[in-house]
């Protein structure tokens, strides 16, 4: 699977994630500091977005010091389902209920250890087809407002 990955600065939680990401055999586009590209955050999740959005790749992962700032602007991105998650339950509820594409990390609150078990909880997730309906009632509502 080939993941977008950006923050507005490189940190060690990035590398790590970034690191982790790699061992687990993702392919992974980078943007933002991490490709050292000195752009602001709403940049960032743009272009993360974008690359989702165009099917560039499959999914997103973004970083900002609250995570909601990218969560915000990424949900701008037709199509785009950013969660911000702080831990592993939230981040499986995001996959399994929202079929979120997009996983927002805070920089300021997430350890390693709890982003890899939100990184665990995100990839074992899928989908419930139950949830379908309500995942096409946010597109009809985005549609609604896009015009």
């Amino acid at each position: 699977m080939r993941l977008a990955v950006g923050s507005d600065e490189r940190t060690h939680l990035t590398d790590f994630v970034v690191e982790e990401l790699k061992n687990r055999g993702f392919e992974l586009e980078l943007y933002g500091p991490l490709n050292e590209e000195d752009i602001q955050w709403t940049d960032v999740a743009h272009k993360v977005a974008e690359s989702v959005m165009e099917g560039l790749c499959e999914q997103g992962i973004l970083f900002c010091w609250t995570g909601t700032g990218v969560s915000i602007a990424a949900n701008k991105v037709p199509g785009i389902r950013a969660a911000l998650c702080a831990d592993a339950q939230t981040a499986e509820g995001a996959r399994k209920w929202n079929d979120a594409n997009v996983l927002a990390l805070s920089l300021r609150s997430t350890s390693e250890t709890v982003a890899k078990e939100i990184l665990d909880a995100w990839f074992n997730a899928s989908p419930e087809e139950e949830e379908k309906i309500n995942i096409n009632k946010v597109s009809e509502i985005e549609r609604k407002y896009s015009r």
